[in-house]
């Protein structure tokens, strides 16, 4: 970029669900890509996408979503998660999204940083072995904003 400095964006992600992991993970690679620098700080359910045991069974919530093709009371019904997420996968697969893992590696060959909630963490009984390899660090609330506050982009997803 020259003379110029690099570009930075910082995102927060605090939702679990295969709908909300795709967004962060995108926007990522796209600015890593660019020659920006991206950072991804995971809180709350958002720790979903780089825990070992959960980032394969990541699923989307038919009920109260209001843009499933269904009328939201058959939502409630054993196994809709399970189907919603299934036709949610073979669309994306369809028109070229990679899997979550595969994203996750993409990002951090691109450079991108991923970090887990020290709080959310011990809220949740997790350890650093519970985590993906890709997490670079795990930090609080007040490292992150240090690290977002000269950001050009900052988002909550």
């Amino acid at each position: 970029m020259g003379d110029e400095e690099k570009k930075k964006i910082c995102i927060i992600v605090s939702k679990g669900t295969l709908d909300m992991a795709y967004p962060p993970l995108i926007l990522a690679s796209v600015a890593a890509a660019l020659d920006w620098e991206a950072h991804i700080f995971f809180t709350f359910w958002g720790m979903d996408i780089i825990t070992k045991k959960k980032v394969d069974k990541l699923k989307i919530s038919a009920v109260g979503n209001p843009n499933i093709p269904m009328p939201n009371i058959l939502a409630v019904l054993p196994g809709m998660d399970g189907m919603v997420t299934g036709m949610m996968k073979k669309t994306l697969n369809k028109v070229g999204f990679p899997p979550i893992r595969e994203l996750i590696k993409e990002c951090k060959e691109n450079g991108v940083k991923f970090y887990a909630c020290e709080p959310t963490m011990k809220a949740f009984g997790l350890s650093r072995e519970d985590l993906l390899d890709e997490v670079d660090d795990i930090i609080g609330a007040a490292t992150f904003l240090e690290m977002a506050a000269d950001a050009n982009v900052t988002l909550f997803i």
